[in-house]
């Protein structure tokens, strides 16, 4: 009997791939394998609408579906090492399981902040049980602490506030997302928080927590020796590739000053035969040559698509993929298009109130569009970002 393709990770890279596997016409065994006891879920709605208690499940697809499919999913299954030579994942019950090939979609870990107590009421969030114990104790707070102004820190600072918590948002950054977006852009997004009554403290960290006598985190001291009140604090400060189950395996990573990663080409295939990467944990080949990871929610399934055509021999999509992400802050959601960096050149074409347009280049080519409640302005770029066209095409009336 052939060996089945298994798929280490439940999460949506994981479930899109053996989605598109079945849809580009594999029949055979398919094994995907979760450490967590839920269904597949997805979690952008987890530091928005799930915290805020404004939906209780976001599970991407009903048990039934899994067998309609022919899916063998194995939830509370952890992988902890993988044998190359004999083709086989060790599992945590001391168990193996063989494989014809074997994907990596095993994803990201939230990173903790060295040398901090252990407290009650410090949160970081990652999973569906970070954010279920997030929104229990955010129902009695009414103060909290979140350190670090990316999109996860930036969106819990707007959830809370939304529930009436006060809000304590640090970041070392000049600015918020100033690392992802720049500064430009960053201002514009530390503007709304400020009015939304987000007390912003930029260019600053965390220096340790405060304890009440039980054990409770009752706030923090920052460098400068001042202290913040504290009911709850959320630890957001980004996340690294859950690869530590393939340190003896031969499989390459990238080294993590590079972010990290399983290293893949441009289709997911890893440096060991008949092992593929795919979604937030695989640092793919990009069309500059270099290796990246991408950890947006829309790569996931385009890496899908791809990798499951490959693997199948089967003709991959042609249309030029153009990246996309989003961040839902208030009543505003702030859109990407194309592959924009902290260090392009970025004009601010649009500021208006909670609204604004940007444009993205380098070297005078468009790389990318960001906006926020512009929905249609940005995704008319598509087409000028694919063809990295001269920015001057967007900046001169037609």
């Amino acid at each position: 009997m052939t060996a089945p393709i298994v798929i280490v990770g439940a999460g949506l890279a994981g479930l899109r791939t053996a989605e598109e596997l079945r849809r580009a016409g594999y029949d055979g065994e398919l094994v995907l394998v979760g450490e967590e006891s839920r269904l597949p879920y997805d979690r952008p709605p987890l530091s928005k609408q799930f915290v805020r208690g404004e939906t209780d499940d976001t599970t991407l697809r009903p048990r039934a579906f899994f067998a309609e499919k022919k899916i063998d999913l194995r939830l509370n299954t952890e992988a902890v090492g993988v044998d190359t030579e004999a083709s086989r994942v060790r599992l945590a019950d001391d168990s193996t399981l063989a494989y014809g090939r074997l994907i990596i979609a095993t994803g990201l870990r939230p990173r903790r902040l060295p040398g901090l107590p252990d407290l009650t009421g410090v949160h970081v969030l990652r999973g569906h049980a970070h954010a279920a114990a997030l929104r229990a104790e955010l129902a009695d707070a009414a103060t909290a602490l979140v350190v670090g102004a990316g999109f996860i820190g930036c969106e819990l600072a707007a959830s809370f506030r939304a529930r009436g918590v006060a809000v304590v948002l640090v970041e070392p950054q000049p600015t918020p997302l100033a690392s992802v977006l720049g500064v430009e852009v960053g201002a514009l997004v530390a503007t709304m928080h400020r009015d939304e009554g987000v007390d912003l403290r930029c260019g600053t960290g965390l220096d340790t927590l405060l304890a009440d006598d039980a054990g409770r985190v009752r706030g923090a001291k920052l460098p400068d020796g001042t202290e913040i009140a504290a009911d709850l604090v959320v630890i957001g400060v980004g996340s690294r590739p859950a690869t530590e189950w393939l340190t003896d395996s031969g499989i390459a990573l990238a080294e993590p000053s590079t972010g990290g990663g399983v290293l893949a080409d441009e289709v997911g295939r890893t440096s060991a035969e008949g092992v593929w990467a795919v979604g937030d944990v695989a640092a793919w080949l990009n069309g500059t040559g270099l290796r990246e990871r991408v950890e947006h929610w829309t790569n996931a399934g385009e890496q899908a698509k791809l990798l499951a055509c490959a693997l199948l021999g089967a003709e991959p999509p042609t249309a030029a993929r153009v990246p996309y992400f989003w961040s839902d802050q208030y009543d505003v959601k702030i859109q990407a298009l194309g592959t924009p960096n902290a260090t392009d050149d970025v004009q601010i074409v649009s500021a208006d109130g909670r609204k604004f347009l940007a444009y993205y280049s380098r070297g005078g080519n468009l790389t990318g569009v960001v906006g926020a409640g512009m929905t249609a302005q940005v995704m008319r770029a598509r087409a000028k970002i694919a063809a990295a066209a001269p920015v001057t095409d967007l900046l001169t009336p037609s």
